[in-house]
């Protein structure tokens, strides 16, 4: 299911999975006993949660038992009710009691088929797997490290079993480790599976069908086909609208352009045969009538047949983002340094790291979940101490950045204090800005937390176009943005001159963006690789 940011598709998976009621309409499931799991973007990590009752909640295991719990209990309460024997069926005579008993067995084969009986035990092994720490599944998932918990997450996805499965980007802040695994799950999804996603490679090996959720008239298009014969099926499908509509309206112009000329002549006509008529010609004011009521006809007849056409509606514009990121003058040659940099915190250790970035550098940096790419980030910029060594940023830098949390806006602020703030423009053309990434009044003045991580990134890439800066910091911009705005993102950075530090796992932006280094960072450990051309998978 694709559609830009904003547009209802995490709506839409959740009014599938039962969680909101629509205000029309019905959404109906066969049979109705279907096991449908949805596995947000965003996972919720409660205070005081383990993993391991975060997986059960995740999983649906959690519901499930909590409904064999209840089922027993009263199927529990119900025999100890009996009196008497059982009939000659062998079913009890209580009142009610086959009531119980089909609730219990509808709860006991939910149980059974969401795959709760086993669920610790796959648990241990695929967390195992993942290279998630012994006792990570009794720890709180608040304590997990932005890379625990996004393997924390991906076990969530992998140990579910659903009839139905709902993904709501579940590429997000996946290491290509990661999306490897997510692939083979997905291609080996026994039931319905439907993924809001916007990773194009992913999408381009994994999917059978698109669904196009449009923005104006908020309706769906199916698509069959991958990704590749979407993309196709779509221009084509455009260009023919188009292409239909151009007819329409020219056979509708045309028509409109001789009903008109017709009435100009017999305007024109009557004139010339008022100035030639002699007065009381009886036989000259026949013919003028009868030429007057001729050209009625036709008029009318002109008329008719453009009442008959079959209209078609004008197809609509899309919007289109125009991104750049605003120019500062150049810093000095060196821009950010670390020295024999050593990073201690919450048992894992950076370092010790020796890295010089230059202007105008273009870096890439990958490595797996938790091996430290953020935290290489924050020690790099001054923003985490160190245990020992030294950092240190060159003159003249100005810094733009995209962090994974998009920590700016999250808090109870509202988008437009937070632009205002940062660029010091007035609210007005805060407003205006934030208009050209698709973010209106309703957005901008509520507390920027409740933003959808889309539209937190694209308030986030609209205050880079704001505020000059020359050295670029993105990690992980993609996650959660629409196809239109990476695009879009794409083409800016191939613009941009100044020095770009760049986070990603997306594949199709790594063959897209030109860098200049590649810095592995694994286990702590910082590494420069050869720059390669071929894909990572």
């Amino acid at each position: 299911m694709v559609g830009p940011n904003g547009v209802g598709k995490s709506t839409l998976l959740r009014a599938l999975a039962g969680q909101v009621t629509p205000d029309a309409g019905r959404v109906d499931l066969a049979p109705p006993t279907a096991n449908v799991g949805l596995l947000p973007q965003e996972p919720d990590r409660n205070p005081g949660e383990t993993l391991r009752a975060f997986l059960a909640r995740r999983t649906g295991v959690a519901a499930a038992q909590a409904e064999l719990d209840a089922a027993t209990e009263a199927l529990a309460l119900g025999m100890s009710g009996v009196s008497g024997t059982s009939g000659a069926s062998g079913t009890s005579g209580a009142p009610g009691m086959s009531g119980v008993d089909d609730r219990y067995s509808v709860a006991l084969e939910r149980w059974l088929a969401i795959g709760a009986a086993d669920l610790d035990a796959r648990a241990e092994e695929v967390c195992a797997d993942l290279g998630l720490p012994a006792g990570a599944l009794d720890s709180p998932t608040t304590a997990l490290s932005g890379g625990q918990a996004a393997r924390g997450s991906l076990a969530g996805v992998l140990l579910s079993r659903f009839d139905i499965t709902l993904l709501d980007e579940p590429t997000n802040d996946l290491d290509f480790d990661g999306l490897e695994r997510l692939e083979r799950f997905v291609q080996g999804v026994p039931g319905a599976l439907v993924v809001v996603s916007h990773d194009r490679e992913f999408l381009d090996r994994t999917i059978d069908t698109v669904a196009e959720l449009d923005p104006h008239r908020h309706g769906l298009t199916l698509f069959a086909g991958g990704w590749t014969a979407y993309l196709q099926a779509r221009e084509v499908a455009r260009r023919q609208a188009r292409e239909r509509y151009e007819e329409y309206a020219g056979q509708r112009a045309d028509l409109v352009a001789q009903a008109q000329r017709q009435r100009e002549q017999a305007v024109r006509g009557s004139v010339r045969a008022k100035r030639r008529m002699p007065d009381g010609d009886r036989a000259a004011k026949g013919a003028r009538i009868e030429a007057a009521t001729k050209s009625a006809a036709r008029v009318r007849s002109i008329e008719s047949r453009i009442d008959r056409l079959a209209e078609v509606e004008e197809p609509r514009k899309e919007w289109q983002l125009r991104m750049s990121i605003a120019a500062a003058p150049r810093s000095g040659d060196v821009v950010a340094t670390l020295t024999g940099a050593v990073v201690a915190r919450s048992g894992f250790t950076l370092g010790p790291v020796d890295l010089t970035i230059a202007w105008a550098d273009r870096v890439v940096i990958t490595g797996p979940n938790g091996g430290g790419k953020t935290t290489m980030l924050g020690a790099l910029l001054g923003r985490i101490p160190l245990a020992r060594g030294h950092q240190a940023l060159g003159s003249g830098v100005r810094l733009g950045e995209i962090d994974q949390a998009r920590g700016l806006f999250r808090g109870e602020a509202t988008a437009l204090a937070v632009a205002e703030r940062a660029t010091s423009w007035p609210a007005g053309e805060v407003r205006t800005l934030f208009a050209k990434f698709g973010l209106g009044p309703d957005q901008v003045t509520r507390p920027a937390a409740s933003l959808s991580p889309g539209e937190r990134t694209r308030a986030g890439l609209a205050l880079l176009q704001a505020v000059g800066v020359n050295c670029l910091v993105l990690d992980e911009p993609t996650n959660h943005l629409d196809l239109p705005a990476i695009d879009q993102l794409e083409q800016a950075l191939a613009g941009y001159a100044g020095t770009l530090l760049l986070v990603t796992h997306d594949r199709r932006m790594l063959d897209t963006v030109a860098v200049t280094r590649r810095l592995h960072v694994n286990g702590g450990l910082v590494t420069e690789k050869p720059l390669v051309t071929e894909k990572p998978l």
